[in-house]
């Protein structure tokens, strides 16, 4: 694999904003939302520590920067669905499907070439693409997701761990058919993901999930179980969905929820502290078109008590112009919202002002 570094460059080699209705954006009042930056195939999230976004990319094959200020470069190229992206002690790691690079000094431009850190990953291409994040034990966390609509396949629909150090990958939690997406509550530092359910089941089934893993060892059903309640007409012959683990919020089915994240700023207000957004992709299964939104999950304790749109309007009756992908809490406290769909990052911030 062939891997290209790109200079520094400046917003303007970029192409320009498109013309996107973000009028239509329905938001709670005193929210507003604007372009951040134009990024190609903007996927999945990572906050540096001197404020760069750093922006995974799945069609792309490239990994850009958007530095304060909204200047855009691009660190890396030629690069095998580099969805996932996350920073640690100054340096970037980056999800291709089989292996995790690894950028040292990535805020230092132009950037440095990759170098492979883990390269024994599954090759499957069929959810291969991959969403990383640093846990607060200082493990890097993996999902591996299925290479089918539903399968049964050992070493797959799971999300796992890499210890970076070692070079040992251990997993966590089974029973996952796809997650692009994952958080730790920031008091109890446990486990949230988000989970894509099984296509060709019907409009509104199954349900996609939000998991909550306290602890490792859990099972969340895939194959044998959907939604908690669900039996697969096929794999679940002979099992009962009371052998695993029920979801926390059933989702909407089909909505594509991916990326997710405990907000921990202090911009919003109050009520939103410890609370979860989730970015919806939206349907291509379903007869008519839902999701293409951010959703807002409620806790108290570790309890869902709502979800609810927070974000809307990229969807209009069966027309998308949008897709949000990601979410990702800025040093300021506004929301950063990844939409693959247009090539854009937004940013969500509140004023107070209706």
């Amino acid at each position: 694999m062939r891997f290209a570094v790109a200079a520094l460059m400046f917003s303007a080699a970029i192409p320009a904003f498109p013309q996107v209705p973000l009028e239509r954006i329905q938001l709670p009042p005193g929210f507003r939302i604007e372009v951040l930056a134009s990024v190609p195939n903007a996927r999945s999230l990572a906050q540096g520590a001197k404020g760069t976004l750093f922006v995974g990319s799945r069609s792309g094959g490239a990994v850009h920067a958007v530095l304060p200020g909204g200047r855009v470069v691009k660190v890396a190229d030629g690069l095998d669905t580099p969805n996932g992206v996350a920073f640690r002690d100054g340096a970037l790691y980056i999800a291709e499907v089989s292996r995790i690079l690894k950028i040292e000094n990535a805020e230092t431009f132009p950037a440095s070439k990759p170098e492979v850190v883990y390269d024994k990953l599954p090759r499957e291409v069929h959810h291969g693409w991959k969403f990383i994040r640093f846990g607060p034990d200082g493990m890097l966390y993996v999902p591996i997701g299925v290479p089918c609509n539903v399968c049964d396949r050992e070493g797959y629909g799971l999300i796992g761990f890499l210890d970076l150090k070692t070079k040992t990958f251990q997993v966590h939690s089974k029973g996952v058919r796809n997650s692009v997406g994952f958080d730790w509550h920031p008091v109890t530092r446990e486990l949230w993901f988000t989970d894509n359910g099984r296509d060709w089941m019907g409009d509104d089934m199954p349900a996609d999930e939000l998991n909550h893993a306290p602890r490792a060892g859990m099972h969340f059903g895939f194959p044998y179980c959907h939604q908690g309640d669900l039996p697969d007409p096929e794999f679940g012959r002979g099992r009962t969905c009371a052998e695993f683990q029920a979801p926390a919020q059933k989702l909407g089915a089909h909505v594509a929820s991916l990326g997710m994240r405990f907000y921990n700023g202090t911009m919003f207000p109050a009520e939103y502290r410890n609370q979860i957004f989730i970015a919806e992709q939206g349907s291509w299964n379903r007869s008519s078109k839902v999701g293409s939104r951010i959703t807002l999950v409620k806790l108290a304790g570790s309890k869902v008590v709502s979800y609810q749109p927070f974000a809307q309007g990229w969807l209009q009756g069966e027309s998308v112009w949008g897709r949000p992908i990601d979410v990702e809490v800025l040093a300021d406290g506004s929301l950063a919202v990844s939409d693959e769909h247009a090539g854009l990052v937004y940013r969500i911030s509140y004023s107070g002002a209706r």
